[in-house]
């Protein structure tokens, strides 16, 4: 982060593949989460910097993102921030949202955009001045996650609402599958050489123990095979040359789901 930022974001990975955040407020001292997939790793970072815990912004309602919420809120007193329309399947939440509503942490404002097509309900945090956006499952690193209740064109409209951001924001998501999600783009794109680089550099993160996130959205664009259903040079890899963009999407989404 910018040394002049309001706030200080810290990678938590958790169980085998996720990633946890910490956001904290300089000018507070005030601290959020993003997704408690665990408790020990995450009471870890906040030990290890004399961190409390004020808030958890729950992203979806999946248990890999929730099962710490109860234990940690029990420990810190935080409070809880989930969507609204999914609050029958969320930990009790203390802040109902829903997207265009704003979550504040001391003088860090995140703003919430609705993400659905993973799950029905999921949500982004953006911190537009901070050019950083919490995207658990929606857009991943090199990838976008499974379609599993909502449908092919909900997906790719969330993902449009995230691709209309700055391009220099910073992603944050909710998993490191980015080994796999490489080979996958290599079959859509095998000549993407700046795909070749991003995945040499994923290894070499793995390899030393290093979060693969934060990446730009701009890399995110060069690389990231779901969000390149614009480029005519996918449209024509998976056969739908001239095809309109969201139908691209989900033919990508399709093969990755059998690859």
């Amino acid at each position: 982060m910018p040394a002049d930022a309001r706030c200080e974001i810290v990678t938590v990975p958790c169980r085998q593949d996720n990633y946890a955040y910490l956001v904290r407020d300089r000018a507070s001292g005030r601290v959020a989460l993003v997704d408690a997939p665990s408790v020990d790793p995450i009471v870890a970072a906040l030990e290890e910097r004399g961190w409390g815990l004020d808030q958890i912004w729950i992203t979806h309602h999946h248990g890999d993102h929730t099962e710490g919420v109860d234990a940690l809120r029990q420990r810190y007193g935080a409070r809880v921030v989930g969507h609204v329309k999914d609050r029958a399947r969320l930990p009790k939440l203390d802040l109902e949202v829903s997207e265009g509503d704003t979550v504040s942490l001391g003088d860090t404002v995140a703003r919430v955009i609705d993400v659905s097509g993973h799950t029905v309900g999921h949500v982004a945090f953006v911190i537009d001045a901070e050019r950083a956006a919490f995207t658990a499952d929606s857009l991943m690193a090199l990838g976008c996650g499974r379609v599993f209740e909502g449908t092919h064109a909900m997906m790719w409209q969330s993902l449009s609402k995230l691709m209309a951001l700055p391009k220099d924001t910073r992603i944050y998501s909710g998993h490191n599958y980015g080994q796999a999600n490489g080979r996958f783009a290599l079959s859509i794109e095998p000549d993407n050489a700046g795909l070749r680089a991003r995945i040499e550099r994923i290894g070499a993160a793995d390899a030393a123990g290093e979060p693969i996130v934060p990446v730009t959205l701009a890399e995110e664009l060069a690389t990231n095979p779901f969000l390149r259903a614009t480029e005519p040079s996918v449209k024509a890899s998976v056969g739908l040359a001239g095809a309109d963009d969201a139908a691209v999407f989900a033919e990508v989404r399709r093969r990755k789901d059998k690859f």
